[in-house]
């Protein structure tokens, strides 16, 4: 038996010290199951809290995913310490079960009132002793990590909500720059997203936790803002390719980049070298629809939808399925085109705040079917 026990008591230290260094400390998106199975408990416990509601009630419950998370690691990993090393200190001495685990608590937690006579346990004492504080101090050095990453990307999620609506979607952004005349601005937004792109692919597969953090307000999303902006640049490109600005290419580059990053630590399998052909969920009737939106907002496009859809089509199937998976898996709102969720209720149209405004002789945009 106590061998038996002190087999135990090691593998449960190795699997808790081993995603304590994957998610703390090293500066590499690795899988923790620990972490990912945390990640899938509360977040399925959190959606029966609402699973007669809609978008709404949902956004309620899962706002607490992100500091339920950051609690439940700790809970996890030092209930795990603690199991292990009363394990071990069962199997390292005649104690029973309860002295044990009163002496690995008493270790664990620095709080000193075990007895001490027993040198051989010196050693596991110790060690207990240090682990305690250290994993407290790695969580506590994790958060502000966490926050800067995520206050970066708001704050360009936030400066989205005037260019494409709440929530977002890709035609809008096109849409309300040739409305109101501002399209010479597009480089601009591509460029920023492109380098937020790229800072979300690097924090979000380090950290995969900030995937749990939402947005302040229920109808923004980073997620949802980063598919319309390369939804925003594959219809330019496709449309008007001769105007359209390289800043387009780049930040879908930069965008399918980082989101296969992401999938990859998340574990969420796709095609890494797509056919331009290949079929999308999208359909050419909503492609139709939005382009037909375009254009009464001004925007004149060189090809026909007929013409443009395969080159949309090109461009998009190499993130359509990914950002899905990932929009679905973090209950992002369900924007247009961003896919289905597990929770009832259809796409939500970008509210348009700008189109309540003094007649200037500008035509307003049409309605958008959900």
């Amino acid at each position: 038996m106590q061998w038996i026990s002190g087999a135990a008591g090691g593998l449960v230290l190795v699997l808790v010290l081993t995603s304590i260094v994957r998610t703390l400390v090293v500066p590499r998106g690795l899988y923790s199951m620990l972490v990912f199975r945390l990640w899938w408990l509360l977040r399925r416990l959190l959606g029966l809290t609402a699973a007669r509601g809609g978008y709404q009630a949902i956004d309620r419950a899962q706002t607490w995913l992100a500091p339920l998370m950051l609690i439940g690691m700790l809970v996890t990993w030092l209930g795990g310490a603690l199991l292990g090393y009363g394990l071990l200190l069962y199997a390292a001495s005649p104690l029973s079960w309860a002295t044990a685990f009163r002496e690995a608590g008493s270790s664990l937690f620095t709080l000193g009132f075990a007895s001490g006579a027993r040198l051989k346990l010196s050693v596991l004492d110790f060690m207990a002793a240090a682990t305690g504080p250290v994993l407290i101090a790695l969580q506590i050095a994790y958060l502000p990590t966490l926050y800067a990453a995520y206050n970066r990307r708001e704050l360009e999620v936030t400066l989205l909500q005037a260019r494409a609506g709440e929530p977002a979607w890709g035609p809008e952004i096109l849409a309300r720059q040739w409305l109101v005349e501002t399209e010479t601005a597009l480089p601009d937004l591509y460029r920023a997203w492109e380098r937020l792109a790229s800072d979300m692919g690097e924090s979000h597969s380090t950290y995969p936790t900030l995937l749990t953090f939402r947005s302040p307000r229920p109808h923004r999303s980073w997620l949802v803002g980063l598919i319309a902006v390369m939804d925003a640049a594959a219809l330019q490109l496709a449309l008007d390719p001769r105007l359209a600005p390289p800043e387009a290419r780049l930040v879908l580059r930069a965008g399918f980049t980082a989101l296969r990053d992401i999938a990859r630590v998340v574990r969420i399998r796709f095609d890494p070298d797509p056919s331009p052909g290949s079929p999308i969920q999208l359909t050419f009737e909503e492609f139709a629809e939005a382009v037909a939106m375009l254009d009464a907002a001004g925007f004149r496009a060189e090809r026909s939808p007929k013409n443009a859809w395969p080159h949309f089509q090109g461009w998009r199937v190499n993130y359509e399925a990914v950002a899905y998976e990932l929009c679905r898996r973090c209950d992002a709102v369900p924007a247009l085109w961003t896919g289905p969720r597990d929770f009832p209720g259809g796409p939500i149209p970008p509210q348009r705040p700008m189109d309540r405004r003094p007649d200037d002789g500008r035509p307003e945009l049409p309605p958008v079917s959900e």
